[in-house]
This record gives structure tokens, sequence and C-alpha cells, in this order.
């Protein structure tokens, strides 16, 4: 399913900013 896929693939993009925003702000607050 093309839109299952595509839904999936939103998901885990979302997923992995998040991941970028919490390592950029732990090593912010780590200084």
């Amino acid at each position: 399913d093309a839109s299952r896929g595509e839904g999936t693939a939103v998901r885990r993009r979302e997923e992995l900013h998040r991941m970028a925003e919490a390592n950029r702000a732990f090593v912010h607050y780590r200084r």
C-alpha cells in the first residue's frame, strides 16, 4: 500500500527530527 509506506516514512522522519532536536538540546545544556 503506497499510502501506508508514505505514512511510515513521514513518521520515521518526524521521529528522527525529534531525536535531533533532543540531542541538540542535550549538547547545549551539557556545556
